[in-house]
């Protein structure tokens, strides 16, 4: 009652918010774009250094009148003022993920944004880049105090591990006019618009009311939520052994930083494209065809650069697609891939949640619901999504794997070398008819069974020994040296 309370109020002051854009949001999306090539192009005459602490807490501003001035165009949008939040420190972060400046302005300046229609449960205006590459977020007064101050253990972050689930922040921006501030966030998209997302879930991780609601499931692509997916997906998608453990490896160093900072109440965001349906479906053919053809720019922000150590170019991967997104199977054995992302992590565990939880935990069981306390919710939170929705898939492993684990000791036991050393010595000494030299266990050991069950071993442990780094001739020569042992002759 509460949330519901605080969701009704920050929505009836959002038509006030925007009440100086009477006609359209298409004067939001004018003033977002003069202002951000303005920023852009006063950030590429300065030079570049290194990151310096203050660079987190500098704000720039530029007035834009509507006849013009010196430093900035005429326009009809009305008279505003543009703030860029700590652009030196933001011009790193685009670095990082090789993100040019031309290229970056070029993507949110040179069309309009396309505004989506599913806002979000605080009210927040959505708009993406004509070139599917970025996500422009309105987001409230208290969420971008908190980005700003989240900026320094950010940077720190994306040094150590450019690998994340965590959104990823390219600029923090404010469009003031009227007495009014619009606060703007540009990140990464999670879900490519050329992709079609057969089913989409906003996962917490609790079961109290996490479930969609009548209004929502009208639309035509429902963002479903926890309840939901238990029931539609009762068994989970299922990963192959390393995309999950390295899944699940990812999300645990990301909640362990978001418990650092005592956030809460984010959600995993799922996109599940189905592929076999996908084939079915004659009007997904020109789409399927852009798809392969889209490829993101940005370093590390598909959700299989995400989770995966190391990653090749996106064409050698076991599935054809070039927009990141997971292979996964559901319980049918139909084809997926998922793409998923971190979102809504600038909630702090304030006076407001502490109060929010204390008045659900009385009415419900204080466990279920979503505030609460960040160890907690982190620790849920990953439970939920290494034991629910997603799954390791031990019964089949990747063709790859099976191609390296069957090449090696065949090759070694039919070629000369030492496994036909290991044969004629077993075979000499059965020929003797000495009984020193004839142990009981000898006539027990087959070569080829020996090398078989050496890479089954091998290949039932990829946490501790990466895929990459199995060769065959290793286990060739380690099962070799093996079948050499147990056939010497012992005295």
């Amino acid at each position: 009652m509460f949330s519901e309370m605080s969701e009704i109020k920050i929505v009836s002051h959002l038509p006030k918010l925007f009440s100086f854009f009477q006609t359209t949001s298409s004067a939001l999306k004018g003033a977002i774009q003069l202002g951000i090539t303005h920023t852009i192009g006063s950030l590429s005459q300065k030079p570049e250094r290194d990151v310096l602490l203050q660079d987190f807490e500098v704000v720039e501003s530029i007035f834009f009148p509507c006849e013009g001035s010196n430093l900035t165009p005429a326009h009809h949008y009305g008279d505003f003022r543009f703030k860029t939040y700590a652009p030196m420190a933001f011009r790193y972060f685009r670095e990082m993920f090789g993100i040019r400046p031309d290229d970056y302005m070029y993507s949110l300046c040179n069309e309009s944004p396309i505004e989506l229609s599913n806002s979000g449960a605080s009210g927040s205006l959505f708009y993406v880049s004509r070139d599917d590459e970025y996500i422009i977020k309105t987001v409230q007064h208290k969420e971008a105090e908190f980005l700003q101050k989240l900026l320094p253990g950010y940077f720190m972050n994306l040094n150590q591990n450019k690998r994340t689930l965590l959104p990823k922040f390219y600029g923090l921006y404010c469009v003031q006019s009227a007495g009014k501030n619009i606060r703007i966030a540009v990140m990464n998209n999670l879900l490519p618009s050329a992709v079609r997302m057969h089913l989409k879930y906003d996962l917490k991780g609790s079961t109290y009311k996490r479930r969609a609601s009548a209004k929502e499931r009208e639309k035509a692509v429902p963002t479903y939520k926890d309840l939901d997916f238990i029931q539609d997906m009762p068994e989970g998608l299922s990963l192959d052994a390393d995309k999950y453990n390295a899944l699940c490896k990812t999300l645990q160093r990301d909640c362990l930083l978001l418990q650092s900072f005592k956030i809460m109440d984010y959600s995993l965001l799922v996109g599940i494209h189905n592929v076999d349906l996908a084939c079915q479906e004659q009007a997904n053919e020109e789409a399927g065809a852009g798809a392969k053809g889209q490829v993101q720019k940005a370093l590390y922000s598909t959700a299989i650069e995400a989770i995966q150590a190391e990653v090749g170019h996106m064409g050698s991967m076991e599935t054809e697609d070039r927009t990141g997104g997971i292979p996964a199977r559901n319980s049918k054995g139909e084809r997926l891939l998922v793409y998923i992302g971190i979102i809504d992590i600038l909630q702090s565990y304030r006076l407001a949640k502490r109060l929010e939880h204390s008045w659900k935990a009385l009415v419900h069981d204080g466990d279920t619901v979503s505030v609460h306390r960040p160890g907690f919710y982190a620790e849920r939170f990953q439970k939920f999504m290494c034991n629910t929705v997603f799954r390791r898939n031990a019964l089949k492993t990747s063709p790859s794997k099976k191609r390296r684990a069957g090449a090696g000791p065949v090759k070694r036991a039919a070629g000369s070398g030492p496994s036909l050393m290991t044969q004629a010595s077993s075979s000499s000494t059965a020929q003797t008819g000495r009984p020193d030299l004839l142990p009981d266990t000898i006539p027990q050991r087959n070569p080829v069974a020996s090398t078989v069950e050496t890479a089954i071993s091998s290949l039932g442990s990829p946490r501790f020994l990466p895929a990459s780094r199995l060769q065959p001739n290793t286990r060739g020569e380690s099962s070799n040296k093996q079948n050499e042992e147990d056939s010497t002759p012992k005295g």
